[in-house]
């Protein structure tokens, strides 16, 4: 079995910041003066959806991965079976997912004998994240493990968890239908890196209702639309709370009406809006997705918010599959 190498020169560091052994062939690079490079398929990938938000804490992350399952659950009849879904974080210096998917103590993941990475599976899903290669503390925890490095390492890191990782069942079976890509918040180097050197299907921006987070929405868009990446869709996340006892909707964070505007002045579909439920958080801080848990002591804390959050995001799934399809 092959094995990462973190004791490498500075120079060998730039361009391996993941200690991968050497493989064979150039790998993609970012344009520079020559202009643009043509895109490239991610390896055993069919269909690639960025997950992004223009602004950080508006539960991105939480929406990527329970959308992911809410893939994972569908079986078009194009395919006559369920879909094959893998999750790759690329929030490299706040990686969310091994916590969500209940994998932030899990051993660092194995590579193939050709030096390529074997995803880390949990709940049926592989996932991939910069989380995973951390060193651990003396404690067994990769939790105040930090990365410290400038734009050249972070782009570098991007394209090995990119190209550089195999999303085939045990690395000899099939590949992927779609990888959900949760993108860190903002449209930095990690977003144009994706976005220059990848093919990427979609794109659904998260948001919630404030005026400064719908004012990064824009941003978010604008960046993608200029590589040239094609907009799904938006969500409004913590969109309204359900009262218990009155079942009344109640738009803690402001009224919807804002981000609808927005996402018809850019001509971009809604794809859903998400009302708060308090399982949901729960479900990410335990590691198990709210769309996996169901029972009927959650159920009466949830109330209706809880069964509503459930079908806009299975709903979501079903949209973002027949847009996928039709690219």
């Amino acid at each position: 079995m092959c094995t990462r190498l973190f004791s490498s020169t500075l120079r060998n560091k730039h361009e391996n910041p993941l200690g991968l052994p050497r493989r064979p062939g150039p790998a993609p690079q970012i344009p520079r003066k020559g202009g643009p490079i043509k895109k490239r398929p991610i390896p055993h990938v069919n269909k690639v959806l960025a997950v992004a938000s223009g602004k950080g804490g508006v539960g991105k992350s939480t929406v990527a991965v329970n959308l992911a399952f809410s893939l994972a659950m569908l079986k078009p009849k194009s395919l006559g079976r369920r879909m094959r879904v893998g999750i790759l974080d690329l929030d490299i210096f706040g990686p969310s997912v091994p916590m969500l998917m209940g994998l932030q103590h899990t051993d660092e993941p194995p590579l193939t004998p050709g030096g390529a990475i074997l995803p880390v599976i949990n709940h049926g899903l592989p996932t991939m994240s910069m989380g995973y290669l951390l060193p651990k503390s003396e404690s067994g925890s990769r939790e105040d493990a930090a990365v410290v490095w400038r734009g050249l390492m972070v782009q570098k890191a991007v394209q090995q968890l990119l190209f550089d990782v195999d999303w085939r069942d045990a690395g000899d079976g099939p590949g992927l239908d779609v990888l959900v890509v949760d993108l860190p918040p903002g449209t930095g180097d990690v977003q144009l890196t994706l976005g220059q050197l990848v093919v990427v299907d979609g794109a659904v921006i998260v948001s919630t209702p404030q005026d400064v987070a719908l004012a990064d929405v824009r941003r978010g868009i604008s960046m993608f639309r200029k590589v040239s990446v094609p907009i799904t869709g938006t969500v409004l996340n913590q969109s309204y709370f359900v009262c218990p006892s009155c079942v009344t909707p109640h738009y803690v964070f402001g009224s919807p009406t804002a981000f609808r505007a927005t996402a018809t002045s850019l001509n971009v579909p809604v794809l859903g809006e998400l009302p708060l439920v308090k399982s949901v958080s729960r479900g990410g801080d335990g590691g198990v997705p709210y769309m996996l848990t169901a029972s009927k002591e959650q159920a009466d804390e949830d109330n209706a918010g809880g069964a509503v959050w459930r079908n806009v995001m299975q709903e979501m799934a079903e949209n973002v599959w027949q847009a996928l399809e039709g690219k």
